[in-house]
């Protein structure tokens, strides 16, 4: 047992590897760079993180190394409030790290190397992770990022995302991450995850390079059974498709997890732009962008209003260089996501914006 010590009943448990980051030190390739800012990075902890640094109760589940990138990664994610007496140290396996430029992640001059092949994370699996841990939550978070990571981690993602009785809610982020799968035809499995859970974000762009499906349209008519569609547009903003039942479902959680077999009437669509965003990295604004949407859902807040606390949080998380930006406070998330669609399109944030004042965030 490591980390801190178990929470009361969590809100959100977040199961997924997570790697010592070092960021450079300056712009750059990685080949001229003279030194790194250590940092942490990896998509299910970031969601863990956010959440817990908006008041949230969080547990993130993994496995790290019995070395002192281990200490630092457990340390760093309890730091934010997360409850990480669910991580679970391997002797035998490394922590991940990973290096990445300072420059655009979309653009050629950007680089990423991984040292996670073999880690301790990559060893998760349906034997060694505990279901009392991994349901312990009203609902659990995951990304296809974990079944790439290995055979054992791609059983466990099955498991979890099976239509059982008893399961929490289930939240899945597709993260397609093509330079992860052995075999690319291997993408087509995250289909598959993704018609389990109960709540998915996947992006445009990524349902097109990983299923071939182009728009908000083909997408929901691929993956009809969860409840909850989000498309992400980019810079158009996102999607939202909401499905309710036609009958009573069997609920535990927050919004209730369908059993197999429930019925489901018509969707209910709602679209919401994106801010306008003075960039620093664009390094985990699709983690931040579903900490605040998953934020709004445990706090029962409507479908537009959860969009526009995704997209706040993802705003934080552009605005700072790391993966990790400080969310607003939940008093000025909540008044930024109330404003009117004139006042919302006019919205621009920039570096600092979540230690603003009211005064200072203002529409120009």
């Amino acid at each position: 047992m490591t980390g801190t010590l178990p929470q009361a009943r969590a809100e959100v448990v977040c199961l997924g590897e997570s790697m010592v980051t070092f960021l450079p030190s300056r712009p750059g390739p990685l080949a001229d760079v003279p030194s790194f800012d250590r940092t942490i990075g990896g998509a299910e902890s970031n969601v863990a993180c956010a959440l817990a640094a908006a008041g949230h109760r969080v547990r993130w589940i993994s496995r790290v190394g019995a070395d002192g990138f281990g200490d630092h990664l457990v340390r760093s994610v309890a730091a934010y409030g997360v409850d990480t007496s669910g991580v679970r140290r391997d002797p035998h396996r490394p922590t991940g790290v990973y290096f990445r430029t300072a420059t655009d992640r979309a653009t050629d001059a950007h680089e990423v190397v991984y040292y996670r092949a073999g880690s301790a994370a990559s060893a998760m699996s349906p034997q060694n992770m505990a279901p009392e841990d991994l349901w312990s939550g009203t609902l659990l978070h995951l990304s296809g990022i974990t079944a790439a990571l290995s055979d054992g981690c791609l059983a466990l993602m099955r498991a979890l995302t099976a239509r059982v009785p008893g399961r929490p809610l289930v939240s899945f982020d597709v993260n397609h991450r093509p330079n992860l799968w052995r075999d690319p035809s291997g993408v087509r499995v995250l289909l598959d995850l993704a018609r389990g859970a109960d709540l998915v974000f996947v992006g445009e762009d990524e349902a097109a390079a990983a299923w071939d499906l182009h728009g908000a349209e083909e997408i929901r008519a691929a993956l009809p059974e969860p409840r909850t569609l989000v498309v992400k547009r980019g810079a158009a903003g996102a999607t939202v498709h909401t499905r309710e039942p036609e009958r009573d479902a069997v609920a535990d959680g927050t919004e209730g997890a369908a059993t197999a077999g429930t019925a489901y009437g018509h969707d209910t669509v709602v679209s919401v732009p994106a801010l306008r965003v003075d960039v620093v990295a664009p390094v985990g604004a699709g983690d931040a962008f579903a900490a605040g949407f998953l934020s709004a859902t445990l706090r029962g807040l409507p479908a537009a209003a959860r969009l526009r606390h995704g997209h706040l949080m993802a705003a934080a998380a552009l605005t700072v260089p790391g993966d990790l930006g400080a969310p607003p406070a939940r008093a000025d998330a909540d008044r930024l996501a109330a404003l009117d669609a004139r006042a919302w399109g006019r919205l621009r944030l920039g570096p600092g914006w979540t230690e603003a004042t009211e005064q200072e965030v203002r529409t120009p």
